[in-house]
């Protein structure tokens, strides 16, 4: 059990708890793989560097500006029987947002989803490929279809396939990254490992960024045709390499860079890259030396389980907004922890897995972090003082450069030997599709 002061955010739920065990776990993770690869170094975390990571895209700064959050589509709105949460960030939501409901602009859309009933909404804008959820409270969701097939399914799963080389011999020789930073030590954690990212948003480049900071080549493949807002990408891009692939019509190159990674994350709905030959058992096929890891929103199986889902989305289905809200109106948590707190726990059981030189593959849902939240106890029942808020902790932001102008962005929350750490953020799909070494 971590527990400790609730210092950070306020709110029904111990967000701060779920956080401060996932950073703790992956810290641990982290340590040993350190010490099995023969590296005498210190690993260690702070509440700060915790507490502003949760947080790090409401931190950015990009020349000195903070990026907008989100889209005109996006959130609550009011139905007339209840409330859904709608999610149109990316302008291809958007548009189905746009086209399903015959609107324009956000007062058209509180218009149309105020005369509908919020099952219509949720199931009509899904149908279409869009994301959008009716609001449900606790005991709705448990009675919820999906909810009844996955209740007992577990956040994440590891399932040992087969023994991989070990750590000692990946990608020799161990060299120092580029951009290493003067003072830091000159063999990190995770140099030599190539780590293949097929993730986007929040939680799959959380992760990946940790990797990357921990030395790791970290190859981001993103779709030319559906790019990633660019914020995000500047807010977890921290030592990687980004380049553009179509799969459509360059799906053998990507098998080709799947057999030669150490580490492969798919943070795409389920079932969405078996026509392109990338699902997770071809990759444990193509690739049955390497740590594989399967991100999803709501599992695998259940009705639900082909669905795109995000963070917010999820708190909203679960009873987290209901839980969150005030006034009759729904809220959400004081930061995307479901995201957050997942790609934190996919980093810890990749290290895991690197440690134990195992190739496993990984399974991990934000439905599952948001159910293993509600089953926490409250924050009272920890006898913790009350919430100060964010603003107690001071903001570790650095400054990083990248090629869409100087950043000061939150490091990822592991430190080595005293020092964070952050790397510069390439430009987005501007990485030669391949390996560095």
């Amino acid at each position: 059990m971590v527990d400790g002061p609730r210092r950070w955010w306020g709110g029904p739920l111990d967000t701060e708890h779920l956080a401060r065990t996932e950073v703790r776990r992956v810290r641990d993770a982290a340590a040993e793989l350190a010490a099995a690869r023969g590296l005498d170094i210190r690993i260690d975390t702070t509440d700060a560097l915790t507490a502003a990571s949760f947080a790090a895209h409401e931190h950015l700064r990009i020349d000195g500006r903070a990026p907008r959050a989100w889209g005109e589509f996006s959130g609550f709105v009011a139905g007339r029987d209840g409330w859904v949460r709608l999610h149109g960030n990316y302008p291809h939501h958007a548009a189905i947002i746009r086209e399903v409901l015959g609107i324009d602009d956000r007062a058209g859309l509180e218009r149309e989803v105020g005369r509908r009933e919020v099952a219509e909404v949720e199931t009509r804008i899904a149908a279409a490929g869009g994301i959008a959820v009716a609001v449900r409270a606790e005991h709705e969701w448990q009675g919820h279809p999906h909810h009844l097939a996955t209740a007992g399914d577990p956040w994440s799963s590891v399932d040992d396939r087969r023994g991989r080389p070990e750590l000692s011999s990946l990608h020799e020789p161990i060299a120092a990254p580029a951009g290493a930073v003067e003072g830091r030590p000159a063999t990190l954690p995770l140099t030599g490992v190539r780590v293949l990212d097929l993730t986007r948003v929040i939680a799959g480049p959380t992760c990946t960024q940790l990797l990357a900071c921990l030395g790791a080549d970290v190859l981001r493949i993103d779709p030319p045709h559906r790019p990633e807002i660019l914020a995000q990408h500047l807010s977890t891009g921290m030592g990687k390499r980004l380049a553009l692939l179509d799969l459509r019509r360059d799906a053998d190159r990507l098998r080709e860079l799947a057999a030669e990674a150490d580490v492969i994350l798919d943070g795409y709905r389920p079932g969405a890259l078996d026509a392109h030959g990338l699902g997770t058992e071809d990759l444990e096929r193509t690739a049955p030396q390497a740590v594989l890891v399967s991100l999803s929103a709501w599992g695998e199986h259940g009705p639900w389980g082909g669905r795109a889902g995000f963070d917010s989305i999820v708190q909203a289905a679960t009873g987290i907004a209901v839980r969150c809200g005030t006034d009759g109106r729904p809220g959400a948590l004081p930061v995307q922890a479901l995201d957050h707190a997942s790609g934190h726990r996919m980093a810890g059981h990749i290290l895991d897995g690197l440690v134990r030189g195992r190739a496993t593959t990984i399974r991990v849902n934000l439905l599952g972090a948001a159910r293993t939240l509600l089953a926490e106890p409250s924050p009272d029942a920890r006898a913790a003082p009350p919430a100060v808020g964010r603003e107690a902790l001071e903001v570790p932001r650095v400054s990083v450069m990248s090629a869409d102008g100087p950043l000061e962005a939150v490091p990822p929350p592991l430190r080595i030997e005293g020092r964070t750490l952050e790397r510069p953020v390439g430009g987005y799909g501007a990485a030669t599709v391949g390996w560095t070494r």
